[in-house]
């Protein structure tokens, strides 16, 4: 059985593994677009940052490594088209030649590609005018020769999401001065406003001018200065600086399954069921240019590497016979914006309420652990829960980067996975000592103020 994997990232590599590792009599190749196969897009900012060297350290795995669990890499090499009646891909290669790859099961694992949000200028200016955008080991490149070569002392970030946040860490800390605009109300915009204005003070704190409530329509180039314009709520806004990143979301890449026939959904994604199905024959896909399940939600569009990764491992096993399936994802993220971290999972009060639920919200402020033990700190917990029978929602918390926000909105993630109630949280035998907790552990402290706040 050969089958073929398109996609050099998160989906198509987890994909590949789990065939692999299942069947190892399985024929594996890996159709890959650039020469950067598994390497952690995630991981860029703090490549930027000069956390993470060189750049070689942001692989996953090596070359080297993937080839040895017996999958074939085919590096530089793009997927123009698929005839699915007869089983075979269509590839071109750095030198232009095309060929066909023929398949008995094919994984589509295109991914997603950066937004431009509908920004005019920036099919005119590039990388070699200091606009960037900022998705690929490509775009690292650019952008790193444009740190070194221009020298840039400010730059703005258009965009205050994960990515925006974490690249205005890494600009500040190699002496950049930093201004951020963002299009909502507050940074992050994935929290509660009252949530990512503790965010916006600690990037206040640290040099980065924060501009919100602004749209960016248009980048240009003036007396030798980048622009970026627009409008601040309602009236026209303009700002220069010496570089521009644009990282405003993303956008499925769709082109090779909708030209195949595959059907869009939620997000212009392609629809896939819980096995990962095309409703193509034999043609699976995973990854962010497919709809995700969301347990709260139902069909939805939540690009995540966490989900690639599953996604994928549930296509590779299907592929090959297997009935895995996805079961459902809940949107848990963490970001560390200097020395604060911020999570969410789960639903928020706008989003229960258009699902159907009668939601209600508690903000409460927990230590870390007992006060008593030298460095506690505060925790900021935002529950949402259902009125109607106490069912938690979702959770949002934002704390110091030592308070353990990460493992907190987990256990926040496990038990919605569950389904459990807001009062069972106060169940769960969580551990303690007082250096790192309480005997009730800030997650109960949050879950126990917003059923006081019910009665």
């Amino acid at each position: 059985m050969h089958l073929v994997a398109i996609g050099g990232s998160d989906a198509g590599i987890s994909a590949a593994l789990r065939a692999r590792e299942l069947d190892p009599s399985v024929d594996v190749t890996v159709v890959v677009a650039d020469a950067y196969p598994n390497f952690s897009i995630c991981g860029i900012p703090y490549y930027f940052s000069r956390d993470v060297q060189p750049w070689q350290s942001l692989a996953h795995r090596t070359h080297a490594d993937l080839e040895a669990t017996g999958m074939r890499l085919r590096l530089d090499t793009l997927a123009t088209g698929i005839d699915v009646a007869g089983q075979a891909l269509t590839v071109r290669d750095a030198a232009g030649t095309e060929s066909t790859i023929a398949y008995d099961a094919l994984m589509v694992g295109t991914g997603a590609g950066p937004s431009t949000a509908g920004i005019a200028g920036l099919d005119e200016l590039g990388a070699d005018d200091g606009v960037h955008l900022l998705h690929s080991m490509g775009d690292t490149f650019a952008l790193e020769r444009s740190l070194e070569e221009r020298q840039p002392e400010t730059a703005i970030i258009v965009g205050a999401g994960y990515v925006g946040l974490e690249m205005a860490e890494a600009l500040t800390v190699r002496g950049i001065r930093v201004t951020q605009v963002q299009r909502g109300p507050e940074v992050l915009s994935t929290l509660d406003p009252e949530l990512g204005l503790l965010v916006r003070d600690e990037l206040t704190r640290h040099g980065v001018e924060v501009i919100t409530g602004t749209r960016i329509d248009r980048v240009g180039r003036e007396a030798g200065r980048l622009t970026v314009a627009g409008d601040r709520d309602g009236a026209p806004f303009a700002r220069s600086a010496d570089l521009v990143l644009v990282v405003v979301g993303v956008r499925p890449n769709t082109r090779l399954l909708t030209a195949a026939g595959a059907t869009t959904g939620a997000g212009g994604a392609v629809v896939v069921d819980a096995q990962m199905r095309t409703g193509l024959p034999h043609v699976w896909a995973a990854g962010d240019g497919v709809v995700t399940h969301h347990r709260l939600l139902g069909t939805t569009y939540l690009p995540l590497g966490t989900t690639a990764h599953k996604q994928g491992r549930v296509a590779g096993e299907n592929a090959i016979g297997g009935d895995a399936r996805f079961v459902g994802s809940l949107g848990t993220q963490v970001v560390k914006v200097f020395d604060v971290v911020a999570a969410r999972t789960g639903l928020r009060d706008h989003d229960a309420a258009d699902a159907g639920f009668a939601p209600r919200s508690h903000t409460a402020i927990a230590d870390d652990h007992k006060r008593y033990y030298p460095g506690a700190t505060p925790i900021s917990i935002r529950i949402t829960g259902n009125a109607d029978d106490g069912r938690l929602l979702g959770a949002q918390l934002v704390g110091a980067r030592g308070a353990e926000i990460s493992k907190r909105v987990d256990t926040y993630a496990t038990a919605l996975h569950h389904g459990m109630t807001v009062a069972g949280m106060s169940d769960l035998d969580l551990s303690y000592t007082p250096p790192l907790g309480s005997p009730w552990d800030a997650v109960q402290v949050a879950t126990q103020a917003w059923e006081r706040g019910a009665r």
